[in-house]
């Protein structure tokens, strides 16, 4: 009788042991199954093992049989992720910039029970990732999950905002003010999260990084109910070079074939291009004038260049000349 609520999990924890212990490589005789089994304090038969496995396989398990001499050798053929599946996610996590270190540890600790206890120790390589930075901001995680709480709930949120002095240690900006804003749209870019809001300090749109939010609560109040212009602004928030906002602006730029790659990478194929000669093409592209559009297009020095509108070419321009008096030079 001791032993009947052990009996009750057999089935479970039958599972549990093909789960950590087989693959396509590693399987296991159904003797060793029944020992495994004993040691967790469960009596099996081989006459009974057959049919528990049967059952598991009903259940939806891939499970299959080898015969090793004249024994049964059982394996877990297939599995919801398949192990380069869990590689990425894995390697996506260890790199994730947004997510500190003891987080992404925990994650991937959590992936690597996904799959055999062969394969998971391949799945910790991917946090030694070289001169990677990563938030020390531990409850982004409740961050997110409140800021998705409210958008769904259509509530607006509170919290504060902090940054870096000089001396590298956190300030909550405006003397730790507490923040109010109606959220809309949660941004992932450029290996951070970025909230699109209301926000009832600066009366209109703006944009704020999670990881720099600290004590986000979910308000009782709803969040406002936007206009038809504010929700196109809202809506352009979430565009390329935007995070300083901007005029939104179709331009023109000419750059050598050699940029095609990056161009591609960074405004997806359906950009329209146009030769221009051997060396180099046209492209017309829908960008924010902002800060973060200039320092992606002065990265690349002379081999791009604005050819239209004619005011962006002139706001290229004082940009340089700005940069150039810095060095006490002029353009």
């Amino acid at each position: 009788m001791p032993a009947q609520p052990r009996q009750k999990q057999k089935l479970l924890v039958l599972r549990e042991l093909l789960l950590q212990n087989t693959d396509e490589n590693h399987k296991l005789l159904g003797t060793q199954i029944i020992d495994m089994l004993a040691a967790r304090g469960i009596s099996a038969e081989r006459k009974t093992l057959y049919d528990d496995i049967e059952t598991l396989c009903l259940s939806g398990m891939d499970i299959l049989i080898d015969k090793v001499g004249h024994s049964n050798a059982y394996y877990v053929a297939s599995r919801h992720f398949q192990d380069e599946e869990l590689l990425v996610l894995a390697d996506a996590v260890a790199s994730s910039k947004f997510l500190t270190v003891k987080k992404s540890n925990e994650l991937i600790k959590k992936i690597q029970g996904l799959t055999s206890r062969y394969t998971a120790p391949q799945l910790r390589r991917a946090i030694y990732v070289a001169n990677r930075v990563k938030t020390a901001n531990e409850g982004i995680y409740y961050s997110i999950n409140a800021i998705h709480q409210a958008i769904y709930n259509e509530k607006k949120i509170t919290f504060y905002y902090f940054e870096y002095n000089i001396e590298k240690k956190k300030q909550l900006r405006h003397g730790g003010e507490l923040y109010t804003v109606s959220p809309y749209y949660l941004i992932w870019e450029n290996d951070n999260y970025y909230l699109v809001c209301f926000c009832e300090k600066h009366n209109t749109i703006c944009r704020y990084r999670v990881d720099r939010m600290s004590d986000v609560s979910v308000s009782e109040a709803d969040r406002k109910e936007l206009s038809i212009d504010e929700e196109e602004f809202a809506k352009s928030m979430r565009a390329t070079y935007n995070m300083y906002g901007g005029a939104e602006e179709t331009i023109e730029l000419e750059m050598e074939n050699s940029l095609i790659n990056v161009l591609i990478d960074r405004f997806g194929e359906k950009i329209s291009i146009t030769a221009v000669d051997g060396e180099r093409f046209r492209a017309k592209l829908l960008v924010q004038i902002s800060p973060t559009f200039w320092g992606w297009l002065f990265q690349f020095g002379s081999k791009a260049r604005i050819i239209s509108p004619e005011y962006v070419k002139d706001l290229a321009l004082e940009k340089l000349s700005e940069i150039s008096a810095c060095y006490g030079k002029k353009p």
